[in-house]
């Protein structure tokens, strides 16, 4: 018989060990391996039975193990200093305390979280980057409040068929097994959010904490009595269900964590945030909730708009537009009209906010989550330099009249938390350096004093640790297949301590090319057998359970690896999780990724790699794009003109092979007369002292901090004083400027100063005619934009100047001048444009209103026009 219900009975610890129960609830000791070490003394054979869990372990070890303990002299000292130290690093000032103008508090929104493997709420890439996020703010001080959900099923485990087919199981998990604790109301209530849904229903879900360090992460849960069956599966899994489904738990993430915020504040005294950070589109709701909070304090919705949008943080992960959310709009309409209106907020505003702009591929029957960010957002960011540029061509349409470079869509790249992702050998080589490694980013060039022969014994070890631990997986997944223990005597032998480790690791959808290593299989069999210079292959990756062409990739890649001839050197290890990616970028020598080109947004596998002296071999797209040195690895040349996508792979993977063949594998076996590798160990020393300050979570944090949180807080608190007066005017300007603007007109320009032949030095003066119509000169900025020009009188990358308003005659005529610098030969132009301007914009591209002459005035090639 099968129990109906599963929940999980905690152990009453001694008195004397009662701080154990504080480190276990804290998930600081995820990246803290002195905490490590004392739960593995607490019983070294449960420890390794429940895989290092320490939740589970207190559920498992006996009393009588606890009893011992209890008296244990030499234990209870470490336990206490233990505990002694996570409350010094709880309370005492760290970075962010010495900074100026920052916000109180933020609220971090993002749909999973990888905290630790023993909080499996994460399926991959968006997940780690949010927990690194979380990990590098407690680490920084910095106050960020993190809101998700907590799947009841986590994403899934993933196992393989005899035929190498992938297939799903979602665990069940009991909160009460988890490192969580209940947010409970003062008279012992579990404190609770209601959300309304259409045809009378409501949505109730409770909150569960997860303290991550000094950050407290809050996980909505609603699998509880007040919910029909249907609202209690909401946070069932991870990205499953319908459009339905995924619509009611991004409703329950952004209106539902705005509220658990305002209850986790109201409860605990914790500062309120003034900044929130929407971590991709599927938390954009919470501006709407915000919205709501503030139309029902008596401002309007679009005072309310402009005081929400000054203190939102907007981060886009997505490269591609396939990889937004977009729901039908009459879904939209139905949750937010009708009888389950917001009295202060009307649909149609609410549906404004998530219309795709003027474009070939806009859709106007569909409701755009990311475009709802961007609105609901005034500050908006990609997660690699080239991801901005890419985000900036997406969205460009929510910006018309601008250039592209121009667009308000910066760029922070992704950093990793080396605490969680270093191998315990390098933290240890590191030793009392490591915080200022890791925490400010400094003292990276003493890595060259490391001698080779200690790099090359650290990087042997870790390597020989992933051949030991892929051979147990190999085993257990062999086993599970349906093989008998009497045919896997080959898997003693599989992989090699002493060969050359390429690690591939990740999800699988189509662009991120599983597969593209198999184009030549043959050639890749002469690559992984070579007899002088062999190359081992160890590959992860889960594909969406919907995803059937991924699971096809999956399946092809297990097939070539069963193969007698190669399956001691090419490997798919299942059930890709933090575990399994921590052993892969310990242990591997080189770091593989080949997606598409531009469509990796950043990819930070391969920076975990780079920390632990792993060398990259990637194409030129995400983070790569931005730091490849040419010495700090491999770039694999890119066929991005090719528009056959089966010749572009066939190019791609030509190139791949020969990198490996006639650089990687050659560098690599390059043997002094000592035995050790000197140009290779070079390239890892480049790698650990040019990477290392750039690729941290905490560079990331600060990046945030300095350049979006603070300046965020600063807007925020402008449009909130006296009342929110300042929001009041400012969303009144808008409307009037909106209103106004086809009256701006651009009637003429004329330049002076240069004569008939322009010279290098040389400062153009301009004079510029503009029709102001019902604004002042104080409501625009007028500029010139200058710079050399195309074939086709196009401005390339053109810079910009602001012109003074000189004066302005009574039928609202101004009158601007300004010099331009001739400081370049060659075909030069220049053009005049009009943008609205107010202190409390952002961006002169915030309104995406610009006037510009009908015809351009310029210069070219030194011959006024």
């Amino acid at each position: 018989m099968r129990a109906i219900r599963r929940f999980t009975v905690r152990t009453v610890l001694p008195s004397q060990l009662e701080p154990l129960g504080e480190l276990v609830r804290n998930l600081r000791w995820s990246w803290h391996p002195e905490t490590m070490d004392l739960f593995a003394e607490v019983d070294p054979e449960v420890w390794e039975r429940v895989d290092h869990d320490p939740v589970a372990l207190l559920g498992a070890v006996e009393a009588d193990r606890l009893r011992e303990l209890a008296q244990d002299r030499r234990f209870l000292r470490r336990l206490a200093d233990a505990a002694d130290d996570l409350r010094e690093y709880m309370t005492a000032p760290r970075w962010y305390q010495s900074q100026d103008g920052g916000p109180a508090a933020i609220g971090y929104f993002s749909p999973e979280y990888g905290i630790a493997a023993a909080l499996p709420q994460y399926s991959g890439g968006l997940g780690i980057l949010a927990g690194d996020h979380l990990k590098a703010a407690s680490d920084l001080g910095v106050p960020i409040l993190g809101v998700g959900l907590l799947y009841r099923h986590g994403y899934f485990s993933q196992s393989l068929s005899p035929e190498g087919w992938q297939q799903e199981h979602y665990p069940s998990l009991d909160p009460g097994g988890l490192p969580l604790t209940l947010l409970k109301e003062e008279d012992g209530a579990p404190a609770r959010v209601r959300i309304s849904l259409p045809g009378s229903r409501t949505l109730h879900a409770q909150i569960w904490i997860a303290q991550v360090g000094r950050v407290p992460l809050l996980l909505l849960d609603s699998d509880i009595a007040d919910n029909d069956s249907a609202a209690r599966d909401v946070t069932d899994r991870l990205y499953g269900g319908g459009t339905d489904h995924r619509l009611v738990q991004e409703l329950l993430l952004g209106i539902g964590g705005v509220r658990a915020i305002r209850a986790y504040c109201r409860i605990t005294g914790h500062p309120e945030p003034e900044v929130f950070h929407t971590n991709e589109g599927h938390a954009g709701f919470l501006g709407l909730e915000r919205i709501r909070e503030l139309t029902e304090a008596r401002l309007s919705f679009d005072e309310a708009l402009e005081a929400v949008r000054a203190g939102t943080v907007f981060t886009t992960h997505t490269p591609v537009p396939a990889g937004i959310d977009r729901f039908p709009a009459e879904m939209i309409a139905r949750q937010f009209g009708g009888a389950n209106a917001w009295p202060t907020v009307s649909v149609d505003r609410i549906l404004a906010l998530g219309a795709e702009p003027d474009g070939p591929d806009a859709d106007p029957a569909v409701f755009n989550m990311a475009v709802m960010g961007m609105r609901l957002a005034q500050r908006v960011n990609g997660v690699s330099e080239l991801h901005g540029e890419v985000s900036r061509e997406m969205f460009k349409g929510l910006w018309p009249g601008f250039d592209v470079e121009e667009v308000p869509i910066g760029s922070i790249t992704n950093g990793v938390h080396a605490p969680s992702w270093v191998g315990r050998e390098v933290m240890e080589q590191a030793g009392d350096e490591l915080a200022s490694l890791t925490d400010m980013s400094q003292g990276w060039d003493a890595v060259r004093k490391l001698s080779d022969a200690d790099i090359w014994s650290i990087r042997g070890g870790l390597r020989a640790h992933l051949v030991t631990e892929a051979r147990k997986r190999i085993r257990r997944s062999w086993r599970q297949r349906g093989a008998a223990e009497a045919e896997l005597g080959w898997v003693d032998e599989a992989l090699d301590p002493d060969v050359l480790t390429i690690g591939f690791a990740r999800r699988v959808p189509s662009y991120k090319r599983l597969t593209l290593m198999l184009s030549d299989p043959k050639r890749l069999k002469s690559l992984l057998l070579d007899p002088d210079k062999p190359v081992q292959i160890v590959i992860a990756g889960k594909a969406h359970p919907a995803d059937e062409g991924g699971k096809k990739f999956i399946q092809q890649m297990v097939r070539f690896a069963d193969q007698e001839d190669v399956r001691h050197r090419i490997v798919f290890l299942p059930d890709y999780d933090m575990a399994l990616g921590r052993l892969m970028v310990t242990g591997s020598d080189v770091w593989m990724n080949n997606p598409l080109r531009p469509l990796e947004a950043c990819g930070t596998s391969g920076m975990k790699a780079a920390l632990n002296g792993g060398l990259n071999l990637s194409i030129l797209d995400g983070w790569w794009d931005e730091w490849f040195d040419g010495n700090n690895g491999w770039a694999i040349p890119s066929a991005d003109g090719v528009t056959d996508p089966e010749r572009r792979d066939e190019l791609e993977a030509a190139a791949l092979y020969d990198l490996i063949e006639r650089e990687v594998a050659d560098r690599f076996y390059d043997r002094a007369a000592d035995g050790l590798p000197r140009r290779w160990l070079e390239m890892v020393k480049h790698t650990l002292s040019s990477l290392g300050p750039k690729v941290l979570a905490g560079r990331m944090l600060r990046d945030y901090v300095e350049g979006l949180y603070t300046p965020a807080a600063s807007s925020a608190r402008a449009l909130t004083v006296d009342g929110y007066a300042n929001a009041r005017q400012f969303a009144a300007w808008k409307l009037r400027v909106t209103q106004a603007w086809p009256g701006i007109r651009v009637e003429h320009v004329e330049a002076a100063g240069v004569g008939d032949t322009p010279e290098l030095g040389a400062r153009l003066e301009l004079r510029a005619t503009i029709a102001l119509g019902e604004l002042s000169a104080d409501d625009v900025q007028v500029q010139a934009a200058y710079g050399r020009v195309g074939p086709h009188d196009e401005l390339i990358s053109p810079a910009h100047v602001t012109l003074k308003a000189d004066s302005v005659d009574d039928d609202g005529r101004a009158y601007y001048t300004g010099d331009l610098p001739l400081d370049r030969t060659g075909a030069f132009g220049y053009t005049v444009r009009v943008v609205p301007f107010h202190p409390l914009m952002a961006s002169p591209a915030e309104l995406g209103l610009v006037a510009a002459p009908e015809e351009p005035a310029g210069m070219t090639n030194g011959t006024l026009r």
